[in-house]
């Protein structure tokens, strides 16, 4: 299983809002030169988050975006989810999926729920919250003597 850019850099400009959420808007430019991503790969990406209201965006002059909600209310795995679609390593576990006739007989279904619930709690156990104190921690952590 992989996660997309797609996914990664959604994760990468939530943390960004937070993590300058100082009551006015940023600017699309802003967070693309802070992140090293281009303009145009994250205008679809915010277009994304602002759909699902996981960011506010203003326009005019003073315009911009910043995060909607505290960013304790959003994990790992609802940014992914929403960018994603399923986290689930294979069909059979999707939401909706028809079942498969051989689930009854199926020996490797057990190991895919196990790995699906694993990355399931490790997704939805992570909030921006937590990656802004990781952030923070890191930085006071560095040591800058010579």
């Amino acid at each position: 299983m992989k996660i997309s850019t797609k996914g990664r850099y959604a994760v990468r400009v939530m943390l960004d809002l937070a993590l300058n959420n100082n009551g006015e808007c940023i600017k699309v430019k802003e967070i693309a030169a802070r992140q090293g991503i281009s303009e145009k790969y994250l205008e679809q990406i915010i277009a994304v988050l602002n759909k699902a209201g996981y960011v506010k965006s203003v326009r005019g002059a003073q315009g911009g975006y910043r995060i909607a909600k505290d960013p304790a209310d959003y994990t790992v795995g609802m940014i992914l989810r929403l960018t994603e679609g399923s986290l689930a390593p294979v069909a059979c576990l999707e939401d909706g999926a028809d079942i498969c006739e051989r689930c009854d007989t199926c020996e490797t279904l057990e190991v895919w729920q196990e790995l699906y619930d694993a990355v399931n709690k490790v997704v939805d156990g992570v909030t921006i919250a937590d990656l802004v104190e990781r952030r923070n921690k890191r930085l006071e952590n560095l040591d800058y003597s010579i």
